[in-house]
């Protein structure tokens, strides 16, 4: 009865919002929603999930089943992908990110599993439709495995001792198409991560390793000739291949780049210069074949302040956010954000407030856009925690950020879930919801 009072309430609230028209890519239904259902000229309403409905262009509505039980209601999502168009390349301008002259907003998720999960492009198309209902623009995922031995999981670059041969095959880079086309597919564009700090899916000791001998250091990867020539044809492969697709947002030379990875391994010698010397050679190696495609780090944002009694600000694990940022051919900065593995369990609210601010405060002295692009807690008031620090990327006009990290319920059971994992339905779902609308309306864009 209570249900059947709000949906009466609201007719009328429908109705009216009803003569107004969505822009593109802006919401158009969903559950809870109550805004205008009609798209503007030369888009159709399409029902990405229970939660969100999207005005795209040039779609094909997806069919909704609603069937209501004892117990409440429950609504499935079937039927074709819808087809948005993407097009343009995302470009910058100060700190901010534009579209074909307008202003673009980057906000959204990280989902490192859609292509190494051996996924179908109907689960693809499931999981993407679950981000695009947050109203989310872009995408980070992982555009590397390196492994040593094929066991049956997509990946894109195999080593037969110091030598690599990459996968261009249907678990390889033919699989990566079709991350490409079902995120385009949902009018979302994606930022790639091309290795990682970490031993996650191979990444920076495979190439040392192989090259050079087990248990070679771990930062040699930034300095040694033969390592970044390896590196360099990897990336240029990669790039070459989606340097003209509009549903590319970015590369990101490494996920999290440090001096120490995941073992112990270590010259003694990398420091802050060490790395930033690195980024500003492939940034620029980068540049030399895409002209395209935006170009950042993907470090978690340390700052270089030795007498800074707050580890992640003294410099230590080989990162200076500030210098980074003056690169000429890193076009936006990016910072990570996890308090309880930072020592900060005891006030992760503040701290992670504090963190933002200052970030922000190195966004406008460089005059580049910089993005929040991983962060989460697992506390259990984390919707609060969200909340507070949502709320400080607005006031400080933080360019975009992406949470860590997109959930969903697909053929074979959930995705990857290490206790950040957002589903739909959820609290932190919705919440992100609200932030994404919120994040456009201060930019203007749609």
């Amino acid at each position: 009865m209570d249900r059947l009072y709000r949906i009466l309430t609201f007719v009328p609230i429908i109705s009216l919002a009803a003569a107004q028209s969505v822009p593109e890519y802006g919401q158009c239904g969903g559950i809870g929603y109550t805004g205008s259902t009609a798209c503007a000229a030369g888009n159709t309403c399409v029902i990405l999930n229970a939660y969100f409905s999207q005005c795209l262009p040039g779609s094909t509505s997806v069919a909704t089943s609603t069937s209501a039980t004892s117990s409440g209601s429950t609504t499935t999502t079937t039927s074709t992908s819808p087809t948005a168009t993407v097009s343009g390349f995302v470009k910058t301008s100060g700190t901010h990110f534009t579209l074909n002259d307008k202003p673009f907003t980057v906000v959204g998720a990280n989902a490192y599993w859609v292509g190494l999960m051996n996924y179908d492009i109907a689960d693809m198309n499931t999981a993407f439709a679950d981000i695009a209902g947050t109203g989310a623009t872009a995408v980070r995922t992982l555009g590397f495995n390196e492994v040593t031995t094929p066991d049956g999981v997509a990946y894109y670059q195999s080593w037969n001792g110091s030598t690599p041969t990459i996968n261009f095959g249907a678990n390889g880079l033919e699989n990566f198409d079709n991350v490409v086309a079902a995120a385009k597919a949902h009018g979302l564009r994606l930022i790639i991560t091309l290795t990682n700090n970490w031993s996650d899916y191979g990444g920076m000791d495979v190439y040392v390793n192989q090259l050079l001998g087990q248990g070679s250091p771990h930062d040699y990867f930034y300095t040694n000739a033969t390592v970044i020539a390896a590196y360099k044809n990897y990336v240029k492969t990669f790039v070459d291949r989606y340097s003209n697709e509009p549903g590319i947002l970015a590369w990101e030379l490494a996920n999290e780049p440090r001096c120490l990875g995941s073992t112990s391994a270590s010259s003694g010698t990398c420091t802050v210069s060490t790395i930033s010397t690195w980024a500003a050679e492939i940034s620029a190696f980068i540049k030399s074949i895409d002209t395209n495609h935006l170009v950042a780090i993907g470090d978690e944002g340390f700052f270089n302040d030795p007498g800074n009694p707050i580890y992640v600000y003294q410099g230590s694990l080989g990162i200076d956010f500030n210098a980074n940022l003056n690169i000429s051919t890193l076009d936006f900065g990016t910072f990570h954000l996890y308090p309880e593995s930072w020592g900060e369990a005891d006030s992760p609210g503040s701290f992670g407030s504090q963190w933002i601010e200052d970030h922000a405060t190195a966004m406008i002295a460089s005059n580049k856009p910089v993005i929040m692009e991983e962060f989460g807690v697992t506390i259990a008031n984390q919707n609060d925690t969200y909340s507070g620090w949502y709320s400080t990327v607005l006031s400080t006009g933080l360019t975009g950020d992406l949470i860590w990290q997109a959930g969903s319920e697909l053929t074979n059971g959930p995705t990857p879930n290490d206790g950040y994992a957002v589903y739909p339905g959820t609290d932190v779902y919705m919440l992100d919801t609200q932030h994404a609308a919120a994040l456009k309306a201060r930019d203007g864009s749609s």
